[in-house]
This record gives structure tokens, sequence and C-alpha cells, in this order.
């Protein structure tokens, strides 16, 4: 699977994806950087087949509206510590990349990760 981690999230959180053997990239990689706009990583979401891991909610409008990023996965933990969330996402990481074979919008709380169909 291929991953784009946007700005809000560390760059740490692609480098953990990326020694798992997967595709991931921060925005901070990009050419742009976090200066990269929405609508620039949702058109390389669907270039390049990459789920979109973020925590802006402007990106599930989009993806509800015109399936844009291709695939999305919202963090919706709120105000927690870098580490915290990087633990959450540890414990769940294979259950959800496994979710995004049959999926295309999932959500990741504090005490669980949900399938939007």
């Amino acid at each position: 699977m291929k991953w784009i981690v946007d700005a809000q999230l560390p760059r740490r959180l692609s480098r953990w994806i990326m020694q798992r053997g997967q595709d991931a990239v921060h925005t901070l990689d990009l050419p742009r950087g976090n200066r990269t706009t929405d609508d620039e990583i949702a058109e390389l979401s669907l270039r390049q087949g990459r789920i979109v891991v973020t925590k802006d909610v402007d990106f599930v409008d989009s993806f509800l509206l015109k399936h844009r990023p291709e695939k999305l996965l919202v963090i919706t933990t709120g105000n927690i510590t870098n580490a915290a969330l990087e633990t959450l996402f540890h414990r769940n990481f294979q259950a959800i990349a496994q979710a995004f074979e049959e999926h295309d919008y999932l959500e990741l709380t504090q005490t669980a990760w949900i399938i939007h169909e």
C-alpha cells in the first residue's frame, strides 16, 4: 500500500509506515512541503493510489462529495501528544491496512477505528 501523511501529523509516522515495508511520504517530503494544498494532496492520492492520513476534516467533505482523495484515514483523536497518537496508530495499523483492502474511508479515534461506508 501507498500512504501520504498530512502536515498536522508527525513525519516519523511516515517513516514508521515505511519500516513496515509500505510506501509512505509525508507532506514535508513533497516539493512544496507543508505548503502543499489539499487539492494537490488529493490529486497525488488519485494519481499514485495513496491513502491520505490526516486530521484535516476538509478531506472528509472532499471525499464524500467527490471521492477525492482515493482513500482516506481521518484521525479524530482531538488534542493528544504525538507519542500517544503514534501508540494508537501502531496498535491499530495492521487492522487498518487490512480494512483498506476493501474500504476507502476509515476513521481512527482514541478508542476505536471505524469503517465508513
